[in-house]
């Protein structure tokens, strides 16, 4: 059921991640820029193997606007591609 209001989110799509990367690890990563109310990295569910994307979502605009206009984000060695979440199919 709706709550009755519109919350913005604020999420990013993260690709090119390295295999290694957990969840909790994309968290960290961008919790440099602020909130992370919550961060994903996406698995093949019958291998059990990162896809090599997730999501991160910011509790806060700053936070996003602060972590999807940073021109190069690395981890592991890997440059990322970072891009704001399209919530409309």
């Amino acid at each position: 059921m709706s709550s009755g209001f519109a919350r913005s989110t604020y999420k990013l799509f993260v690709g090119n991640l390295p295999w290694t990367i957990s969840s909790k690890e994309l968290k960290t990563y961008f919790s440099r820029y602020g909130h992370v109310a919550n961060a994903e990295v996406v698995f093949d569910r019958q291998l059990g193997l990162s896809k090599h994307y997730g999501f991160v979502v910011f509790s806060q605009r700053d936070a996003f606007n602060s972590a999807s206009n940073q021109n190069t984000h690395f981890l592991e060695g890997r440059v990322l591609n970072v891009q704001r979440a399209n919530e409309n199919p």
